[in-house]
């Protein structure tokens, strides 16, 4: 009988004769940075050789973007070793969300917002998208996370579905998104789905309390969707730490695909991942949710262009490039973007530079255009993206056997309870593959 062992990386059980795999000098340096205490001679099974070496790839071609920073946040495609043929082609997905802004990366160099509706304002029509303002944040991020084509940044963080179309739903505010609002959002979608092609929605918002799906209008309305043609992927929500984690609608419906968050500590390596701090069930109805998980930590999003932040992170990068003798001309010029730095123009140059490593590692900032946020606000839209590459691979899958297959390719976590983490980790190439292969529908003469 052959005897099994478990993969040193990943932990799954492979045949022992399969972990004896060469690997380049690059790519076993790139192993053992991801891998805390495991060395050539330990071997790696030849899943994680491929991930290993695209990953390598991918980073060397990006290398001068990556070079600058002492800890690069990794791109998502990149993390879960998604297929780089499917970007989602012919797909449109809808987000619901507090607002949205007409992100460089979702519309140049062409505009795939095909249709922008705020329920809040019916009359506002897309002024709202193209002025950035305090409700924008949210919603781009979760839109450009799935769809954006990186190109403020080379093209290196790009989402998994770069090239999708996108339909945006403005359902609220940063103040606050009412729970019929998202209803009404979802049955605008229902009522434009074939308008503009929807296949897919994500919600990235959380209704305002706890109820059945048997009575609830919005889980309604989201079972409603599903019925109609539509997989709804929705955030499951950050309170996992709360005594009763309770799930929301729509997060709460059966057949809405519900994604936790995982930290993978922004590496490739499958043992060291963890939890984030997710919600779950079981619902008031007795289901568990969520059904699987997608980073939700080290996430690489966008900072709205015109704002504040922009201007800060912009003016952090800058002096993090400059020489000593251009700290005080840099700092003098931009007076008035951060009284920190405001301050500290007259500190020696050693002084300002700890000042502005701290201050980038405080905001989270990875570039002037990027930075690293958390939440199951951006690992469901992650999902989302997953599942518009199955989509164009295989365009006659139904909601369910999306659900099916995403549930069934699945990495589940040896050492995470169940409950916090459904069926575990999706693997968006395993999860093409296995829709590339899925019976296609007999078309009708």
């Amino acid at each position: 009988m052959d005897s099994s062992q478990a993969c040193p990386v990943c932990r799954q059980e492979v045949p022992a004769e399969s972990l004896s795999v060469a690997l380049d000098d690059d790519v076993r340096s790139l192993v053992a940075d991801n891998t805390p205490g495991w060395d050539a001679e330990m071997g790696l099974c030849g899943d994680c050789a491929r991930r290993f070496s695209e990953a390598h790839e991918y980073l060397r071609t990006h290398h001068p973007l990556l070079a600058g920073s002492e800890h690069p946040i990794l791109p998502t495609p990149v993390r879960l070793g998604a297929l780089d043929r499917y970007r989602g082609r012919g797909i449109t997905i809808a987000f619901l969300d507090a607002g949205f802004h007409a992100h460089p990366d979702l519309v140049k160099p062409t505009n795939r917002i095909v249709h922008y509706v705020d329920m809040t304002n019916r009359r506002a029509g897309e002024r709202g998208l193209r002025e950035p303002n305090p409700s924008s944040w949210h919603g781009m991020m979760t839109s450009v996370v799935a769809c954006g084509n990186g190109g403020l940044s080379g093209g290196l963080y790009r989402g998994i579905a770069s090239e999708a179309r996108l339909v945006l739903v403005k359902c609220g505010s940063v103040r606050r998104v009412k729970h019929d609002d998202i209803r009404r959002g979802f049955d605008w979608v229902l009522r434009h789905r074939k308008r503009f092609g929807i296949r897919i929605v994500n919600v990235s918002c959380g209704g305002d309390y706890e109820a059945s799906y048997l009575s609830d209008g919005l889980s309604q309305a989201a079972e409603r969707a599903s019925r109609e043609g539509i997989l709804v992927c929705a955030a499951v929500g950050n309170s996992g730490h709360v005594p009763n984690h309770p799930v929301l609608p729509p997060a709460s419906a059966p057949s809405v695909l519900t994604v936790g968050g995982l930290d993978d500590k922004n590496s490739l390596a499958f043992r060291g991942y963890d939890m984030y701090h997710s919600s779950y069930g079981p619902t008031l109805d007795g289901l568990q949710k969520p059904e699987v998980i997608a980073p939700g930590i080290w996430v690489a999003a966008p900072i709205l262009p015109g704002t504040p932040t922009a201007a800060q992170a912009d003016l952090l990068v800058r002096l993090g490039a400059a020489t000593d003798l251009e700290l005080d001309t840099l700092l003098e010029s931009h007076a008035g973007i951060d009284p920190d730095l405001d301050a500290a123009r007259h500190l020696a140059p050693p002084l300002i530079r700890e000042l502005v490593r701290a201050k980038v590692r405080d905001n989270n900032v990875i570039s002037g255009a990027y930075k690293h946020v958390d939440g199951t606000s951006f690992a469901a839209p992650i999902v989302a993206s997953v599942a518009a590459q199955m989509l164009e691979a295989n365009p006659d899958l139904t909601p369910q056997e999306m659900r099916r297959i995403l549930i069934g390719t699945a990495r589940r976590l040896s050492h995470i309870p169940i409950d916090r983490q459904g069926w575990g980790v999706v693997d968006p190439q395993a999860a093409v593959l296995e829709a590339v292969r899925w019976p296609r529908k007999e078309k009708r003469p």
